[in-house]
Parts: structure tokens; sequence; C-alpha cells
């Protein structure tokens, strides 16, 4: 059985425990191999690179952009890679080795980064491009640490371990990422030896273009494509649960199990990624399920997402959100009846590159609900000079997912459970596939919704 593992930061930041539970566990030698490892970057390593994914706190891309010493930041970066490298060493890093490799890595990414700089400052070129393409540099430097760690670690415990570096920092080859792919792999005994793979990817087309932060996990994705893996798996440091344990409490929650890709993809539209969804439609056509582990439970098989799961009992399985949105109402008395109004608003959505969570709508009016961000905020602004009056409120959304929901009494039980709380629903959607009930509530109640929501629904009685 051949199998693609996904490594997350914070796991890899403990990889003492996942060379324990993950790579060897219980297994015989002969049994630790097919089975190739795509992994992230320690946990923090790409908020540095870059910036910080939810603060926004400036990287050494934001020196880059800004103009300011570069140089001196990826300085600091290389003495905190160090750093982490040493709290490696009692489970066999060579520091002398990995010092090496990562010092080479970037200064290789500097001299980069210089090129850059000076074609940007000739004012002959797209200068968007030209930042963009260092950020792909920036961005590759973490998962090559890690995965170049991962390997010295392996070899030095007795385990035949292989670099795949898909970062392309020493060749110039115009392949796109499925080319880069394909010609890593290929040849490739994966029975001799265990493939680590950089979750970055070089190719033609800019994986942080089109994949943002999530780049890591459509490497995992395309990998499993290619190499026609039996199961695509991922580990993090919690499990699947039905919802959030820092919230509701680790006694309170229960592992998912078994769920499918359509619930999959409603967890990644409110930001609680179980897998990216660019990544799982690719192994989802493919008919490669995947199984989200439990790092620090190893023995759990953990949740398993398939293409044709339903369950036969009717239950709900997930009870997730977030309090990071806003609902945006446009409202106009002569919305009523005229054909093609909601594209006009659609229109400036595309502008802004800004995509809606939930909408809702009645005679004159349309409820969107959006992320809380930058783009967000720019895009209302427009909004608020196009039509007659726009009202944006910060709140929170709260789901209720399973795969078999479409019964009576689901959504009278969500409903009472929030007004047993003194909740109100400010506004409500559900489609006719009915494995998503999407409720907009005031931001301060989100947790209480969440924490109502689980007991009454998805803790046995």
């Amino acid at each position: 059985m051949l199998t693609v593992e996904k490594i997350g930061g914070t796991s890899m930041s403990q990889f003492k425990d996942v060379l324990e539970n993950v790579i060897v566990g219980k297994r015989k030698p002969e049994e630790m191999y097919n089975r190739i490892f795509v992994v992230s970057a320690y946990n923090n390593v790409t908020n540095w690179l870059l910036e910080h994914k939810k603060t926004g706190e400036p990287g050494v891309y934001v020196q880059f952009l800004e103009n300011a010493d570069y140089s001196i930041g990826l300085d600091s970066l290389c003495q905190r890679l160090l750093l982490i490298n040493k709290g490696f060493e009692e489970i066999g890093l060579n520091l002398l080795e990995a010092r090496e490799f990562i010092t080479f890595r970037l200064k290789q990414a500097k001299t980069m980064l210089h090129s850059l700089s000076k074609v940007l400052a000739s004012g002959y070129v797209n200068a968007e491009d030209i930042c963009l393409a260092a950020r792909e540099i920036l961005a590759s430097i973490g998962e090559a640490h890690s995965a170049w760690n991962t390997v010295n670690i392996l070899n030095n415990n007795g385990i035949s371990a292989r670099f795949i570096d898909l970062c392309g920092f020493n060749d110039s080859l115009p392949l796109t990422i499925d080319e880069r792919i394909h010609r890593a792999f290929k040849g490739v005994d994966f029975s001799k030896d265990v493939c680590v793979a950089t979750g970055y990817t070089k190719g033609t087309e800019g994986i942080m273009r089109a994949f943002d932060r999530g780049y890591t996990e459509v490497t995992f994705s395309k990998i499993a494509v290619e190499v026609n893996a039996d199961e695509a798996i991922i580990h993090k440091e919690y499990h699947l649960s039905s919802a959030d344990p820092n919230i509701v409490g680790v006694d309170k929650v229960v592992p998912v199990g078994r769920t499918n890709f359509i619930v999959a993809d409603q967890l990644a539209d409110i930001g609680m990624e179980a897998i990216h969804p660019k990544a799982s439609k690719p192994l989802e056509l493919a008919n490669i399920d995947i199984r989200i582990k439990n790092t620090f439970e190893p023995e759990h098989p953990g949740t398993l997402i398939t293409k044709e799961y339903v369950s036969e009992i009717p239950k709900i399985e997930i009870v997730s959100g977030t309090d990071k949105v806003l609902a945006v109402e446009i409202h106009d008395p002569m919305m009523v009846g005229e054909v093609g109004f909601d594209l006009r608003i659609m229109q400036i959505f595309a502008k802004y590159n800004v995509s809606y969570i939930l909408k809702s709508t009645n005679a004159n009016s349309i409820t969107m609900v959006v992320w809380d961000n930058y783009k967000s905020r720019e895009m209302i602004t427009d909004l608020e000079t196009t039509f007659y009056q726009v009202i944006v409120e910060r709140v929170a959304l709260v789901c209720v997912m399973g795969t078999n929901i479409a019964l009576p009494g689901f959504l009278y039980r969500a409903s009472k459970a929030l007004f047993q709380k003194g909740i109100n629903v400010e506004s409500f959607a559900q489609s006719l596939r009915q494995v998503n009930m999407q409720f907009v509530i005031k931001r301060e109640f989100y947790k209480d919704a969440v924490i109502a929501l689980n007991d009454e629904l998805c803790i046995e009685k």
C-alpha cells in the first residue's frame, strides 16, 4: 500500500513525536517504506519569511516590498532556523551538515532577491510579477529546511530516506508544477526509500500566485495523484472533531470518524480546513481517499474522507464556524423584480477578488457574509458608492454540518439550542442538498453558540 502523507508545521516542530508516532511507530523495518512524506515548514517559519498569517506582522517579504534591508532580515531568520536545528540534535540531526545546507540556501535566496530588486528598480518591468517571484523564493525556504532536516534525521536513525527537493533552486527549467513533480518522482523505487518532499513546488504558474498559503496541501495532493497513492493522509496535532476542543472542552468532542468530500468543502469555506479545497478536488476526482490523523494518537484510525460516504444514521457530524466575518446587506426599494440586480453586486465582488460564504435574500435586500479583511473593506467602500443602502455588521457564522441531516427536526433543535442561550439568528442559509445549516449571529455569542450546538446535536445524551 503506497501512501502520501502530509505533516503540518505544528507537528513538524515536535518532530520527536512525529518520528516515534508517525514514521516509526510499531512498524517492522520492512513496513517503513512505500510512504512519501510532504512536509510543511516548522511552526511560524513561513510567518517569519512572509508575514504572520493571522496578525499580519511583517516578515522578510514585507521588508523586500518596502525596500528595507531584507538581507539583515534573512540573517536574523538564519539564526532562528539554526536554533530550531539545535532542538533536533538529540534525535539525530547532524548540526554541522544542517547548518551548511540552510546557510547556503539562504545565500542563494539573497542573491536572487538582490537581482530582483535591481530589476525592480529599473522601472521597466511589471512590479507585481517581481514581487510575486520574491514571495515564491522566500516561501520555499521553510519547506526546504524542514524536509532536508527530516531526511538527515531519518538516515542517521538507520531509515533509508531520499530528499525530494521541489523548490527548483538549482535549475532554471521552465517546468509547470505538475511537470516538476512528475520529473522528481519518475523512476523512484518507493520500496527502498522513504521519500520526503518539500511542501513547496516551483512551477511556471507560481504555486503562491495560484494557492497562496495553501500550497503545501496542493503539493501533497498533486504528488498523491501523480503516484496513484492508495491513500492520502494528513497528520495534524488534533483530530477532526465534532467541534473545536479549545472552545467546548476536550471531553466534549468526539472524532468525526467518517465524512465525505462535500462536508470537507463546507469546512474549507469557513476557513476550518480539513484540506484546502484546491487540494481536495484532484484527490476526489482520482478516487483517492483522505485520512486525517492525530500525530499524538497514532493508534487511532482518525477520520476517513471518501467520495461516496453518507451516514446510515441521520446525525450532525461537525459544528464549526468563525467569528472573523462581516455581514454586508445591500438594500434597495427598487430591487424587487429587477432581473440581474445581484449581477451588479457580483461584478464588484469579482473586481476585488472577494468570495462570499453565505447569501440570503428577500424582495429588496441581499445579505452576504464575507471575511473581515482589507480586501472586503475596500470592496465595501465601492459598494457604498454604488447602491442605495449598504449595512455592514461585524458578526460570527456558526455552521451545523453532516452527510445525512436532511431530516425534520435538526433545524428545530439547532434553533432551540440557540434560543435557550439567548442568541438571536440574524440571518440563515441552507441549500437543497442540506449538508450545512449556516447561522449568522452577533460576534460576541460565537463561543456560546458553538458550545450550545455541540452539546445539543453532537454529544450523546
